[in-house]
C-alpha cells in the first residue's frame, strides 16, 4: 500500500511555535543555517509514524520552552484516502495519539501503520554505547511491521518490572525464593522466547541486505558482518533464570533474558568500533538503515518514509553517487532531507525525474518554498 505525508504542521514542538508545511509525494528538502529547526520537523514526522522522538525519550523535553504543550499534526495520503494523525503532548499528562480523530487506547496499536526510516549523524551511538541502544534500535525495526513480536516485548517488559520489584524486596528485606517468582518467570519464559526467536529469524534476513549495501556504498574490499548475541542462543531461559537466582537476589534486579541481547558489528572479523575508520562506520551505518528499508518494505508491503538529515555533508562522493542512484531508481517513496547547503542538494537532485521540492527555514523568517524552476531529465 502507497503512502506518504502530505502536510505537517507543528505547535509548540522543539523551537517551532507555529510551523506548516505541504510536502509533495517524492522528495522534500528543508535547507537552512543549523539550529533553525531541520531536524525537529523529521523528528515530528517521526513522531507521526512512532509516535515517539527520534531523539529524546523524554517527551515533555520536546515541548516549546515556556510551554506546557505541544501538538504535531499531519496528513497521511493513501489508497485509501486521507488519514489525519494528532500526537500531543501536556506536560505531567499522558501522552494522546489518535487517527482521524478517534483516539488510541494503546498506542502500539498504531506502529507500524506508516513505516519510516531515519538516517542521521546521531546513529554513530549505535556503534559507540552501550548495548541498550542497539537493542532499542532492533525492536523498533520490528516493531514496524510485526505487532506480535510488539506485544510480546511490552508483556516482557512488564512482568520483569513486576519481578525486578520482588527481587528488590527480597535484596532490602533478605529471604525470598524462587517459588515466589514463578508467575513472573513463566512469563518472562513464553514472552522472551518469542523475542528471541523473532529477533534470530530477524537477523538472518537483514544481514545479506546490509553486506549488499555496504558492497554498493565501499570501494573497499573489506568484508562486514553483524552478529545478534543472546545466552538463550546456547541455554533455554528457564535454566539462565534458574542459575541466576542467586545473583538476581543479591543485584535486586533480573540479570538474564532478552533485554541482555546485543548486536555486533564487525569489519573484517574485528570490532568495527575499534577497527573501523571513521569513513567505514558511516559506510556501515548508512548500509545498515538501507537494509532496515529493504526488509521493512519486503515485510510490510509499504515502502517506508525515508528521513535523510544532514549525511550529505557527512559523506564523501562514493557513499552520495550510491544514494543518488537509489533515488534516481526511484527505490524509495517519499524522502524527506535536511541540508545546510541548498546549492549543494540542488546539485545532487537537479535533472533527476522526480517530484523535487525545496523549504528555506531562517532565524528570522518563516518556512517557506522555494519557487525556482527546475530542469528535469
Amino acid at each position: 500500500m502507497a503512502f506518504h505525508l502530505s502536510r505537517l504542521t507543528l505547535f509548540q514542538f522543539r523551537n517551532h511555535r507555529e510551523a506548516e508545511v505541504d510536502l509533495g509525494p517524492e522528495v522534500n528538502c528543508f535547507v537552512g543555517p543549523n539550529g533553525v529547526g531541520k531536524t525537529n520537523l523529521l523528528d515530528a514526522v517521526h513522531y507521526l509514524s512512532l509516535a515517539k522522538s527520534y531523539f529524546d525519550p523524554v517527551d515533555s523535553h520536546n515541548i516549546l520552552h515556556g510551554e506546557d504543550l505541544f501538538m504535531v499534526q499531519g496528513v497521511m495520503c493513501t489508497a485509501e484516502g486521507d488519514d489525519a494523525i494528532l500526537c500531543s503532548v501536556r506536560a505531567g499528562q499522558r501522552k494522546i495519539l489518535s487517527r482521524n480523530r478517534k483516539e488510541y487506547d494503546r498506542l502500539a496499536d498504531h506502529v507500524g501503520r506508516y513505516p519510516m526510516v531515519m538516517i542521521t549523524p546521531y546513529d554513530g551511538q549505535l556503534i559507540l554505547e552501550g548495548s541498550e541502544v542497539r537493542r532499542r534500535f532492533l525492536d523498533g525495526l520490528i516493531a514496524q511491521f510485526d505487532r506480535g513480536y510488539l506485544d510480546a516485548l511490552i508483556r516482557y517488559n512488564r512482568a520483569m518490572a513486576q519481578r525486578n520489584t520482588m527481587l528488590k524486596r527480597f535484596a532490602e528485606q533478605g529471604g525470598g525464593s524462587l517459588e515466589l517468582l514463578e508467575p513472573w518467570d513463566e512469563q518472562l519464559i513464553t514472552h522472551g522466547s518469542t523475542v528471541f526467536e523473532v529477533r534470530r529469524t530477524f537477523m538472518q534476513e537483514l544481514v545479506p541486505l546490509l553486506a549488499l549495501h555496504y558492497a554498493g556504498i565501499s570501494a573497499g574490499p573489506e568484508q562486514v558482518a553483524l552478529e545478534y548475541r543472546s545466552a538463550l542462543e546456547a541455554t533455554p531461559l528457564r535454566t539462565l533464570l534458574h542459575q541466576a537466582w542467586d545473583r538476581d537476589r543479591m543485584a535486586g534486579h533480573t540479570t538474564q533474558g532478552v533485554h541482555k541481547d546485543d548486536l555486533v558489528f564487525s569489519i573484517n572479523g574485528q570490532p568495527l568500533k575499534r577497527y573501523g575508520s571513521q569513513g567505514q562506520q558511516k559506510t556501515y551505518l548508512i548500509a545498515l538503515k538501507l537494509a532496515q528499508f529493504d526488509l521493512t518494505q519486503q515485510r510490510s508491503g509499504q515502502r517506508p518514509i525515508l528521513l535523510l538529515d544532514d549525511i550529505f555533508d557527512k559523506i564523501d562522493p562514493q557513499r552520495m553517487r550510491h544514494l543518488l542512484k537509489l533515488l534516481s531508481g526511484q527505490r524509495f517513496g517519499q524522502v524527506l532531507i535536511t541540508d545546510t547547503d541548498a546549492s549543494r542538494l540542488h546539485a545532487a537532485l537537479d535533472g533527476l525525474d522526480l517530484d523535487v521540492r525545496f523549504f528555506h527555514l531562517d532565524h528570522d523568517t518563516p518556512l517557506t518554498r522555494e519557487k525556482v524552476e527546475r530542469t528535469v531529465a
